[in-house]
């Protein structure tokens, strides 16, 4: 993290542009969106001085930023690999065999859950209802959605990966 945390001059237009969306004194209702920006920009999870500039900027408080940011699993609040596998591990995707996933996924990639592998390349996240039960088991990565997941389709996807060939946003 370097010394001066600020957005890059285009993101800082879009969270003026987030901001200006709530009526005067409701600055905080961009908060999740605003997060969602720092996350992206800070390397992929939110270190405290981002949260407490997230708070300047919307002139709240470091707590109510924190409490958003830690209830929301869709927030990082270590860092975290270029690839964050993000199993559904709910009620379909289970009786589906999500955690038989899950449990290769640990297994091949030598980490437990919340960690990142010795290269920085993945992280393992099991998640709580993706909503794609129709497609179980499912994991998200990235923006998009595996579905229909097998230990075969699994192994493929991490292997892209590695290579580089799959797409986060």
């Amino acid at each position: 993290m370097s010394e001066t945390i600020a957005f890059k001059p285009e993101s800082l237009a879009q969270v003026h542009k987030i901001i200006a969306r709530y009526p005067e004194g409701r600055q905080k209702s961009a908060l999740i969106p605003v997060l969602h920006l720092a996350q992206k920009e800070f390397d992929g999870w939110l270190a405290v001085p981002v949260m407490d500039y997230v708070a300047e900027l919307l002139s709240i408080t470091p707590i109510e930023v924190y409490e958003v940011a830690t209830f929301y699993t869709m927030f990082n609040m270590k860092p975290v690999g270029k690839y964050v596998l993000e199993v559904c591990r709910t009620g379909p995707c289970m009786v589906n065999g999500s955690e038989k996933i899950l449990n290769h996924i640990r297994t091949k990639l030598n980490i437990k859950d919340g960690e990142t592998t010795a290269d920085g390349l993945f992280t393992l996240k099991p998640a709580e209802c993706l909503g794609a039960c129709g497609y179980a088991p499912m994991m998200q990565l990235g923006k998009f959605y595996h579905e229909n997941l097998t230990i075969e389709k699994v192994d493929e996807i991490l292997e892209l990966c590695k290579q580089g060939a799959v797409a986060l946003d």
